[in-house]
């Protein structure tokens, strides 16, 4: 979309979940989580609606959550998710 992206969209029985997924190397800038600040959660919101209306999905709640990613410092990463997150 122009507008921006949905990083992922699951369904959870009867809750649609709209996922933000933020990815940092360090907390040099804060955590991932705090990269979703609230001018972008209203742009996730926007986008969420306009999805729901061109994709004819329905649900009975609507989530968003968001998923922070960062290196373990052994080659890995970690990922840890902040269910209603917003």
């Amino acid at each position: 979309m122009r507008e921006g992206e949905i990083d992922l969209v699951a369904r959870h029985d009867r809750t649609l979940v709209f996922c933000e997924v933020k990815t940092r190397r360090g907390d040099r800038f804060g955590t991932p989580a705090e990269a979703v600040t609230y001018p972008k959660q209203v742009r996730l919101r926007r986008l969420a609606l306009k999805w729901l209306a061109e994709s004819g999905e329905r649900a009975d709640v609507l989530r968003f959550d968001v998923a922070s990613v960062r290196p373990d410092g052994r080659g890995s990463w970690v990922v840890d998710v902040l269910e209603a997150a917003f």
